[in-house]
């Protein structure tokens, strides 16, 4: 069943984090509903900007209408992930997106301001929700990369300014983390002093946290064992998630470990099978280790045994 996205950060706020599985085939989206599933969690269905054009954007939006078919006990909100205002509007439009992002980070605060003050009154006039980003993460995200010199935290007095301007639902912060598996060197971590601030100032606000992967160690060696070239990867400690959640972050982003389950799910087996050229042994595989992987996931976010309670407050 799909829901309104604000419904599911109403019932997680302060209590769990939402997981938002960014998604681009056919295989990661039985995976996802699987383990969603498996772990009775509600979740966030992310399409990017690069997934509604990997293909066609009509297709994976079909083949996630088919899904809530396939698993109708499923409870999720549909949304785009790092929209520019044209694919905002596109997808506000198209009647099918439970939230979209605009991502005007790389703008000046004004420009950033202004343009997501345009998407929020085009989303709201149909009861869409509207995620805003202020500050800026290192690393690269499919179109967006932003080297280390210019990354810079979100300011908290800044980021009440900004969401009563804007008039955003939700807000992505810049609190230490980056998108890709190179997130971390050495010690560095969250910055949770600023999730305090920012929620002190914004009570009862839904942050959103961005480039969340924990890039397992288990899974890059795994990957190099099987010819792979991962060096230096470092991701978010998840045992931190619930930390965060209890400090008003209710979405979790995790796009690279899924990544990586699919690397290195394909890496090894056909290194395993150099005979096999069929792409549906590896998939199947993939499908149920990628399943595993969301089920893990939702136990750290505390999303994991939500689905009943949800339920209960959410209507489609």
């Amino acid at each position: 069943m799909i829901v309104n996205t604000r419904e599911l950060f109403k019932h997680a706020y302060g209590k769990y984090a939402v997981g938002a599985y960014n998604i681009n085939n056919l295989e990661q989206t039985m995976g996802l509903f699987r383990g969603n599933l498996e772990s009775q969690a509600p979740f966030m269905i992310q399409i990017s900007k690069g997934a509604r054009s990997y293909t066609d954007k009509r297709m994976l939006e079909a083949m996630i209408r088919m899904a809530d078919q396939i698993f109708p006990d499923a409870i999720f909100a549909v949304h785009l992930d790092h929209g520019d205002e044209e694919a905002c509007l596109d997808c506000i439009k198209s009647g099918f997106y439970s939230s979209v992002m605009i991502d005007a980070s790389m703008k000046s605060y004004e420009e950033n301001i202004a343009i997501t003050k345009r998407v929020v009154a085009a989303a709201h006039a149909k009861n869409i929700v509207v995620e805003a980003e202020l500050g800026q993460l290192g690393g690269v995200e499919e179109h967006i990369s932003v080297s280390e010199d210019q990354v810079h935290l979100t300011d908290p007095a800044q980021a009440a300014d900004f969401v009563k301007r804007s008039e955003c639902d939700s807000l992505a912060c810049a609190i230490g983390t980056s998108h890709g598996a190179y997130k971390f060197a050495g010690s560095q971590g969250l910055h949770f002093e600023i999730i305090a601030a920012i929620q002190k100032l914004l009570p009862g606000f839904p942050l959103v946290m961005h480039g969340s992967s924990s890039v397992p160690k288990d899974e890059v060696d795994r990957i190099n064992a099987a010819g792979g070239a991962m060096k230096g990867a470092k991701g978010v400690d998840a045992s931190q998630f619930l930390k965060a959640a209890k400090l008003g972050v209710t979405k979790v982003n995790i796009d690279t470990d899924g990544r990586l389950v699919w690397c290195r799910v394909h890496r090894e087996y056909f290194k395993e099978h150099p005979e096999n050229f069929d792409l549906r042994p590896p998939g199947k595989v993939f499908m149920v280790e990628f399943a595993k992987y969301i089920a893990e996931k939702n136990r750290y976010l505390g999303s994991a045994g939500q689905l009943e309670a949800v339920r209960k407050v959410v209507k489609s």
